[in-house]
């Protein structure tokens, strides 16, 4: 494994002649696999640029990402602590990016920084990749955090059946549901909160979801936000179980195999999110250049 020492994790543009330069920002953010992720993009698609990391002061997002774009940088990932920071340096946010309420991609066009979120699409992209129907399904959405507002969008979008988002708070779950409820009116989706008590209860619970999302981080401390008899009433054979962590076999897909269900982590996600931003800084068009499946294979191998 590479030494942290070994890393540049205060990228400057100036110093790749050039090249369009971009870079990931998070603390910590030696782990990164984004780095990779775009060189294999733009080795794919010809394209003549540079990605590096930015591990920013925790106070110090705006001063950072200030002194990248000014040095001649052309667009930046945001990973965790700050996708809100992010959210408050853009000068123009998408529609999806005021949305999610937070925002893990930024560029810069005509003197404007721009922002958008990439990470429903991303989900939404790996799913379908892995021949999931979200049309007409039934979701459980585990959450309510960040994680979990930032995919309501698209998946809505999708028009599944129903959206359950369940959360330990009622009072969180709550306030999604009025925040997407006009979105999920329009594309014919009942949209619906429960606490994760009440998927305990079959009278509240009585049909099990074709697909459940983790979207909390109970992965990181191998838990599961589900109990077991949770389990027995969301889960069906043929369900598929999706943990946005990823880099193991986490309690909660352990819980769906034991189910019948079939799994995945959210490495799948990480690379659908990076190649929309990918195609938004360097143009639609080579989409049909990159191949984002043949860059999850190899991160896997």
């Amino acid at each position: 494994m590479t030494s942290n020492a070994n890393l540049d994790l205060h990228t400057d543009p100036s110093l790749f002649s050039g090249k369009d330069v971009y870079a990931v920002a998070g603390n910590p953010i030696a782990h990164s696999k984004s780095p990779m992720i775009h060189q294999q993009f733009a080795e794919q698609a010809g394209q003549a640029m540079h990605y590096g990391r930015l591990q920013p002061e925790l106070d110090g997002f705006a001063k950072a990402a200030k002194s990248f774009f000014a040095a001649g940088g052309k667009g930046m990932n945001v990973t965790v602590p700050f996708k809100l920071d992010a959210q408050a340096f853009a000068d123009q946010l998408t529609d999806r990016a005021q949305l999610a309420g937070a925002v893990n991609t930024l560029w810069i066009q005509d003197g404007k920084i721009y922002g958008d979120n990439t990470d429903g699409a991303g989900l939404v992209r790996d799913l379908l990749a892995q021949g999931i129907d979200i049309h007409a399904s039934r979701i459980l959405l585990l959450g309510a955090g960040g994680a979990s507002r930032g995919v309501i969008g698209p998946l809505l979008e999708h028009s599944p059946k129903y959206l359950v988002i369940a959360n330990r708070s009622a009072a969180k779950a709550d306030e999604l549901v009025k925040l997407f409820v006009d979105l999920a009116a329009r594309n014919e989706v009942s949209l619906e909160s429960r606490t994760i008590a009440d998927l305990e209860d079959i009278q509240k619970t009585p049909h099990a979801f074709d697909l459940v999302i983790n979207a909390t981080a109970a992965g990181l401390t191998d838990e599961s936000p589900l109990s077991e008899k949770a389990v027995t009433q969301v889960f069906k054979p043929g369900s598929f179980a999706y943990d946005m962590v990823y880099g193991k076999t986490t309690a909660f897909m352990k819980q769906a195999l034991q189910r019948g269900a079939r799994i995945s982590d959210g490495l799948g996600m990480l690379v659908e999110q990076a190649a929309d931003a990918f195609l938004i800084w360097r143009g639609a068009e080579l989409a049909s250049k990159i191949d984002p499946r043949a860059v999850l294979a190899k991160l896997r191998s």
